[in-house]
């Protein structure tokens, strides 16, 4: 099922629509905390965003943005501020489509659904891992944390993969290794241990500390 946020700060709007997209199959969460969308939507990690302009600390416009950075997932913005200007900003800013409030809920769903259709009938899934704050984009080399964004390298940026996709658990030192070379060759265990060292290096710069944990003679997790 697909999963479908709504950013929408009329908790009324926001709920008839949870519950009507709900009423399709959709699985959906509305925003509350206003400050920190970005957050709730890499914890979430949706197939598709419906975002109001008018908003509480920052516009759609920012969120949009925002999202944009880390993810290209559908966005479709419901406003009644629906002029020229503000439809083409919207779209410019990396919407796919608008809808002019007051809507009809059919007019919402068969809007929602082909978007959806037309961008996941190939490809299915989402294209980042979250914890903690911290967003690892898997379509490039990048992480974002608290506005910050680091480049890493293909293997700091394999590493944290392994490494989320496993979250919760110990990853050995050998697991990672093949994960990171793909081979059965010898594979000096120092490589690896530099590696974890820069990425832990990077990592602390922008504030993310104790993030991986050294489990000692079983390998490394994220708890």
């Amino acid at each position: 099922m697909h999963k479908i946020l709504i950013i929408e700060d009329d908790t009324t709007i926001a709920n008839i629509i949870k519950e009507h997209l709900a009423s399709w199959g959709m699985i959906t969460r509305c925003v509350t905390d206003f400050q920190n969308v970005l957050s709730d939507f890499a914890e979430f990690s949706p197939h598709l965003v419906l975002i109001d302009i008018s908003l509480p600390f920052y516009n759609g416009y920012h969120w949009c943005s925002e999202i944009r950075k880390i993810s290209q997932v559908p966005i479709i913005f419901i406003s009644s501020a629906s002029d020229n200007m503000n439809i083409v900003m919207a779209i410019n800013m990396g919407g796919d489509d608008f809808i002019a409030k007051p809507f009809d809920l059919a007019v919402l769903v068969a809007k929602v659904q082909a978007l959806l259709r037309r961008t996941y009938d190939f490809t299915y899934g989402t294209d980042i891992l979250e914890h903690k704050g911290v967003i690892l984009n898997l379509l490039d080399y990048s992480l974002m944390y608290q506005g910050n964004k680091l480049d890493l390298t293909k293997n700091e940026h394999r590493i944290l993969q392994v490494l989320l996709e496993q979250r919760g658990k110990v990853v050995s030192r050998d697991t990672l290794m093949y994960r990171l070379w793909e081979t059965d060759d010898f594979i000096d265990e120092n490589t690896l241990t530099v590696n974890i060292a820069r990425l832990r290096k990077k990592l602390a710069s922008v504030g993310i500390e104790e993030f991986i944990i050294t489990k000692k003679g079983l390998g490394y997790t994220v708890e």
